[in-house]
Protein backbone atom coordinates (compact mmCIF):
# COMPACT_ATOMS: atom_id res chain seq x y z
CA UNK A 1 0.00 0.00 0.00
CA UNK A 2 1.40 3.38 -1.02
CA UNK A 3 1.77 5.82 1.84
CA UNK A 4 0.94 9.55 1.54
CA UNK A 5 3.70 11.88 0.48
CA UNK A 6 6.13 12.77 3.25
CA UNK A 7 6.66 16.46 3.83
CA UNK A 8 8.49 18.84 6.09
CA UNK A 9 5.87 20.30 8.42
CA UNK A 10 6.27 23.72 9.99
CA UNK A 11 2.98 23.74 11.88
CA UNK A 12 -0.02 21.65 12.90
CA UNK A 13 -3.71 22.52 12.90
CA UNK A 14 -5.62 21.73 16.10
CA UNK A 15 -9.27 20.80 15.61
CA UNK A 16 -10.18 22.31 18.97
CA UNK A 17 -12.98 21.32 21.32
CA UNK A 18 -15.92 22.15 19.07
CA UNK A 19 -16.63 22.99 15.43
CA UNK A 20 -19.69 25.06 16.30
CA UNK A 21 -18.88 28.79 15.91
CA UNK A 22 -21.69 29.83 18.28
CA UNK A 23 -20.02 27.91 21.14
CA UNK A 24 -16.56 29.45 20.72
CA UNK A 25 -17.38 32.59 22.76
CA UNK A 26 -19.12 30.84 25.70
CA UNK A 27 -16.40 28.17 25.85
CA UNK A 28 -13.70 30.85 25.83
CA UNK A 29 -15.32 32.63 28.79
CA UNK A 30 -15.91 29.41 30.72
CA UNK A 31 -12.40 28.00 30.27
CA UNK A 32 -10.78 31.38 30.89
CA UNK A 33 -12.49 31.53 34.29
CA UNK A 34 -11.47 27.92 35.03
CA UNK A 35 -7.86 28.54 34.05
CA UNK A 36 -7.57 31.77 36.07
CA UNK A 37 -9.00 30.04 39.15
CA UNK A 38 -6.54 27.19 38.60
CA UNK A 39 -3.56 29.56 38.41
CA UNK A 40 -4.64 31.58 41.44
CA UNK A 41 -5.51 28.49 43.50
CA UNK A 42 -2.34 26.55 42.78
CA UNK A 43 -0.03 29.55 43.07
CA UNK A 44 -1.73 30.42 46.34
CA UNK A 45 -1.21 26.87 47.62
CA UNK A 46 2.47 26.99 46.64
CA UNK A 47 3.02 30.34 48.37
CA UNK A 48 1.12 29.39 51.54
CA UNK A 49 2.99 26.11 51.99
CA UNK A 50 6.33 27.88 51.47
CA UNK A 51 5.98 30.88 53.76
CA UNK A 52 3.94 29.65 56.74
CA UNK A 53 5.73 27.69 59.47
CA UNK A 54 2.61 25.65 60.28
CA UNK A 55 2.67 24.15 56.80
CA UNK A 56 6.29 22.97 56.84
CA UNK A 57 5.48 19.28 57.15
CA UNK A 58 5.91 16.40 54.68
CA UNK A 59 2.20 16.42 53.83
CA UNK A 60 2.29 20.05 52.73
CA UNK A 61 5.64 19.54 51.02
CA UNK A 62 3.96 17.00 48.72
CA UNK A 63 0.89 19.23 48.40
CA UNK A 64 3.13 22.07 47.20
CA UNK A 65 4.57 19.87 44.47
CA UNK A 66 1.10 18.65 43.53
CA UNK A 67 0.04 22.28 43.08
CA UNK A 68 3.16 22.96 40.99
CA UNK A 69 2.39 19.97 38.75
CA UNK A 70 -1.28 20.95 38.36
CA UNK A 71 -0.19 24.46 37.42
CA UNK A 72 2.34 23.00 34.99
CA UNK A 73 0.14 20.78 32.86
CA UNK A 74 -2.85 23.14 32.88
CA UNK A 75 -0.52 25.90 31.63
CA UNK A 76 0.97 23.57 29.00
CA UNK A 77 -2.51 23.20 27.48
CA UNK A 78 -4.76 26.04 28.69
CA UNK A 79 -3.32 29.26 27.18
CA UNK A 80 -3.01 27.82 23.66
CA UNK A 81 -6.51 26.38 23.84
CA UNK A 82 -7.89 29.78 24.90
CA UNK A 83 -6.08 31.54 22.02
CA UNK A 84 -7.56 29.06 19.54
CA UNK A 85 -11.09 29.98 20.64
CA UNK A 86 -10.62 33.55 19.42
CA UNK A 87 -8.52 32.97 16.27
CA UNK A 88 -9.65 31.74 12.88
CA UNK A 89 -6.61 29.52 12.31
CA UNK A 90 -6.00 27.05 15.12
CA UNK A 91 -2.37 26.46 14.22
CA UNK A 92 0.55 25.58 16.46
CA UNK A 93 4.20 25.72 15.29
CA UNK A 94 6.03 22.41 14.96
CA UNK A 95 8.48 23.13 17.80
CA UNK A 96 5.73 24.44 20.08
CA UNK A 97 3.75 21.26 19.50
CA UNK A 98 6.75 19.15 20.52
CA UNK A 99 7.30 21.33 23.60
CA UNK A 100 3.64 21.12 24.61
CA UNK A 101 3.68 17.33 24.31
CA UNK A 102 6.91 17.03 26.31
CA UNK A 103 5.70 19.19 29.20
CA UNK A 104 2.26 17.58 29.27
CA UNK A 105 3.74 14.07 29.53
CA UNK A 106 6.24 15.27 32.16
CA UNK A 107 3.58 16.74 34.44
CA UNK A 108 0.85 14.12 33.99
CA UNK A 109 3.20 11.23 34.86
CA UNK A 110 4.65 13.20 37.78
CA UNK A 111 1.16 13.68 39.22
CA UNK A 112 0.57 9.93 39.30
CA UNK A 113 3.63 9.30 41.45
CA UNK A 114 3.25 12.40 43.64
CA UNK A 115 -0.24 11.17 44.55
CA UNK A 116 1.35 7.80 45.37
CA UNK A 117 3.96 9.50 47.56
CA UNK A 118 1.18 11.37 49.36
CA UNK A 119 -0.64 8.08 49.99
CA UNK A 120 2.56 6.59 51.45
CA UNK A 121 2.99 9.68 53.62
CA UNK A 122 -0.52 9.22 55.05
CA UNK A 123 0.19 5.52 55.65
CA UNK A 124 3.31 6.32 57.70
CA UNK A 125 1.52 9.12 59.60
CA UNK A 126 -1.39 6.89 60.66
CA UNK A 127 0.16 3.43 60.92
CA UNK A 128 3.56 4.46 62.35
CA UNK A 129 3.04 7.86 64.01
CA UNK A 130 5.99 7.52 66.41
CA UNK A 131 8.39 6.92 63.52
CA UNK A 132 6.83 9.52 61.21
CA UNK A 133 9.49 12.23 61.57
CA UNK A 134 12.25 9.65 61.11
CA UNK A 135 10.77 7.79 58.14
CA UNK A 136 9.49 10.91 56.36
CA UNK A 137 12.67 12.94 56.77
CA UNK A 138 13.44 15.87 54.51
CA UNK A 139 15.86 13.74 52.51
CA UNK A 140 13.26 11.00 51.96
CA UNK A 141 10.65 13.56 50.91
CA UNK A 142 13.00 15.04 48.33
CA UNK A 143 13.80 11.59 46.97
CA UNK A 144 10.07 10.81 46.67
CA UNK A 145 9.52 13.89 44.49
CA UNK A 146 12.87 13.98 42.65
CA UNK A 147 12.65 10.41 41.35
CA UNK A 148 9.21 10.97 39.71
CA UNK A 149 10.43 14.23 38.12
CA UNK A 150 13.57 12.61 36.68
CA UNK A 151 11.71 9.49 35.53
CA UNK A 152 8.90 11.57 33.98
CA UNK A 153 11.36 13.85 32.20
CA UNK A 154 13.24 10.83 30.82
CA UNK A 155 10.06 9.17 29.55
CA UNK A 156 8.74 12.46 28.18
CA UNK A 157 11.92 13.03 26.16
CA UNK A 158 11.90 9.47 24.79
CA UNK A 159 8.30 9.67 23.55
CA UNK A 160 8.59 13.22 22.20
CA UNK A 161 11.87 12.56 20.39
CA UNK A 162 10.61 9.25 18.94
CA UNK A 163 7.49 10.96 17.55
CA UNK A 164 9.10 14.12 16.20
CA UNK A 165 12.11 12.33 14.73
CA UNK A 166 9.71 10.22 12.65
CA UNK A 167 8.38 11.15 9.20
CA UNK A 168 5.10 13.04 9.06
CA UNK A 169 2.79 12.84 6.07
CA UNK A 170 1.29 15.87 4.33
CA UNK A 171 -1.77 15.73 6.60
CA UNK A 172 -1.18 18.03 9.59
CA UNK A 173 -4.60 18.25 11.28
CA UNK A 174 -4.51 16.97 14.89
CA UNK A 175 -7.88 15.64 15.99
CA UNK A 176 -7.59 17.16 19.46
CA UNK A 177 -7.30 20.55 21.19
CA UNK A 178 -3.65 20.04 22.14
CA UNK A 179 -0.66 18.02 20.92
CA UNK A 180 -1.21 14.59 22.43
CA UNK A 181 0.82 11.51 21.55
CA UNK A 182 -1.92 9.27 20.12
CA UNK A 183 -3.42 11.85 17.71
CA UNK A 184 0.11 12.67 16.54
CA UNK A 185 0.84 9.01 15.79
CA UNK A 186 -1.97 8.96 13.22
CA UNK A 187 -0.09 11.61 11.20
CA UNK A 188 3.13 9.59 10.86
CA UNK A 189 4.12 7.94 7.59
CA UNK A 190 6.80 5.78 9.18
CA UNK A 191 6.06 2.72 11.29
CA UNK A 192 4.64 3.54 14.72
CA UNK A 193 4.63 0.08 16.35
CA UNK A 194 7.71 0.78 18.49
CA UNK A 195 6.34 4.10 19.76
CA UNK A 196 2.95 2.57 20.44
CA UNK A 197 4.62 -0.28 22.32
CA UNK A 198 6.61 2.18 24.47
CA UNK A 199 3.48 4.20 25.25
CA UNK A 200 1.44 1.07 26.03
CA UNK A 201 4.05 -0.52 28.31
CA UNK A 202 4.90 2.63 30.24
CA UNK A 203 1.27 3.78 30.49
CA UNK A 204 0.31 0.42 31.99
CA UNK A 205 3.31 0.49 34.34
CA UNK A 206 2.76 4.11 35.45
CA UNK A 207 -0.95 3.75 36.06
CA UNK A 208 -0.77 0.26 37.54
CA UNK A 209 2.22 0.76 39.87
CA UNK A 210 1.09 4.15 41.19
CA UNK A 211 -2.47 2.93 41.73
CA UNK A 212 -1.18 -0.19 43.48
CA UNK A 213 0.82 1.96 45.93
CA UNK A 214 -2.28 4.06 46.64
CA UNK A 215 -4.55 1.04 47.12
CA UNK A 216 -2.12 -0.86 49.36
CA UNK A 217 -1.49 2.28 51.44
CA UNK A 218 -5.19 2.86 52.00
CA UNK A 219 -5.95 -0.77 52.75
CA UNK A 220 -3.32 -0.66 55.51
CA UNK A 221 -4.61 2.75 56.67
CA UNK A 222 -8.19 1.45 56.84
CA UNK A 223 -7.10 -1.61 58.79
CA UNK A 224 -5.18 0.58 61.25
CA UNK A 225 -8.13 2.97 61.68
CA UNK A 226 -10.58 0.11 62.36
CA UNK A 227 -8.27 -1.17 65.12
CA UNK A 228 -8.17 2.20 66.90
CA UNK A 229 -10.09 2.58 70.15
CA UNK A 230 -10.45 6.33 69.66
CA UNK A 231 -9.50 9.06 67.21
CA UNK A 232 -10.86 7.23 64.20
CA UNK A 233 -12.63 10.27 62.82
CA UNK A 234 -9.56 12.48 63.12
CA UNK A 235 -7.35 9.84 61.46
CA UNK A 236 -9.79 9.42 58.60
CA UNK A 237 -10.15 13.18 58.10
CA UNK A 238 -6.40 13.51 57.46
CA UNK A 239 -6.83 11.22 54.42
CA UNK A 240 -10.17 12.49 53.13
CA UNK A 241 -8.80 15.28 50.90
CA UNK A 242 -6.19 13.03 49.33
CA UNK A 243 -8.75 10.27 48.77
CA UNK A 244 -11.01 12.71 46.94
CA UNK A 245 -8.15 13.97 44.75
CA UNK A 246 -7.04 10.40 43.94
CA UNK A 247 -10.59 9.28 43.13
CA UNK A 248 -11.18 12.16 40.71
CA UNK A 249 -7.80 11.87 38.96
CA UNK A 250 -7.56 8.10 38.64
CA UNK A 251 -11.26 7.81 37.88
CA UNK A 252 -10.90 10.12 34.90
CA UNK A 253 -7.80 8.33 33.58
CA UNK A 254 -9.37 4.89 34.00
CA UNK A 255 -12.53 6.10 32.24
CA UNK A 256 -10.44 7.27 29.29
CA UNK A 257 -8.18 4.25 28.90
CA UNK A 258 -10.50 1.40 29.91
CA UNK A 259 -13.62 2.33 27.94
CA UNK A 260 -14.54 -0.25 25.24
CA UNK A 261 -13.47 0.62 21.69
CA UNK A 262 -17.06 0.17 20.54
CA UNK A 263 -18.20 3.05 22.78
CA UNK A 264 -15.20 5.30 22.07
CA UNK A 265 -15.89 8.71 20.57
CA UNK A 266 -13.66 11.70 19.90
CA UNK A 267 -16.04 14.05 21.73
CA UNK A 268 -15.96 11.83 24.86
CA UNK A 269 -12.17 11.74 24.71
CA UNK A 270 -12.01 15.53 24.43
CA UNK A 271 -14.35 16.08 27.36
CA UNK A 272 -12.36 13.69 29.54
CA UNK A 273 -9.15 15.47 28.48
CA UNK A 274 -10.67 18.84 29.39
CA UNK A 275 -11.53 17.43 32.80
CA UNK A 276 -8.03 16.26 33.73
CA UNK A 277 -6.13 19.09 32.04
CA UNK A 278 -8.21 22.03 33.30
CA UNK A 279 -10.88 20.99 35.80
CA UNK A 280 -8.78 18.76 38.09
CA UNK A 281 -6.10 21.49 38.58
CA UNK A 282 -8.95 23.68 39.86
CA UNK A 283 -10.47 20.99 42.08
CA UNK A 284 -7.26 19.97 43.87
CA UNK A 285 -6.55 23.34 45.60
CA UNK A 286 -10.26 23.66 46.44
CA UNK A 287 -10.37 20.14 47.92
CA UNK A 288 -7.26 20.66 50.04
CA UNK A 289 -8.18 24.18 51.16
CA UNK A 290 -11.85 23.60 51.96
CA UNK A 291 -11.26 20.33 53.83
CA UNK A 292 -8.05 21.30 55.62
CA UNK A 293 -8.27 23.35 58.82
CA UNK A 294 -4.59 24.36 58.80
CA UNK A 295 -4.77 25.69 55.23
CA UNK A 296 -8.02 27.55 55.97
CA UNK A 297 -6.54 29.13 59.11
CA UNK A 298 -3.38 30.24 57.27
CA UNK A 299 -5.44 31.61 54.39
CA UNK A 300 -7.68 33.58 56.76
CA UNK A 301 -4.61 35.01 58.45
CA UNK A 302 -3.17 36.14 55.13
CA UNK A 303 -6.47 37.70 54.07
CA UNK A 304 -6.93 39.47 57.42
CA UNK A 305 -3.42 40.99 57.47
CA UNK A 306 -4.06 43.61 54.73
CA UNK A 307 -7.48 44.36 56.23
CA UNK A 308 -6.00 44.94 59.69
CA UNK A 309 -3.26 47.15 58.24
CA UNK A 310 -5.84 49.31 56.50
CA UNK A 311 -8.01 49.52 59.64
CA UNK A 312 -5.21 51.10 61.68
CA UNK A 313 -4.08 53.56 59.01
Amino acid sequence: MKKPNQTVLTEFILMGITDWPELQGPFFGLFLIIYVISVVGNLGMIILTMVDSRLQTPMYFFLRHLAFIDLGYSTAVGPKMLVNFITNQNSIPYNWCATQLAFFILFIISELFILSAMAYDRYVAICHPLLYTVVMSQKVCWVLVAVPYVYSAFLSLIITIKIFMSSFCDHNVIRHFYCDSLPLLTLLCSSTWDIELIILIFSAFNLGSSLLIVLVSYILILRAILRMNSGQRKAFSTCASHMMAVTVFYGTLLFMYLQPKTSYSLDTDKMASVFYTLVIPVLNPLIYSLRNKDVKDVLKRFINKPYQSLKFM
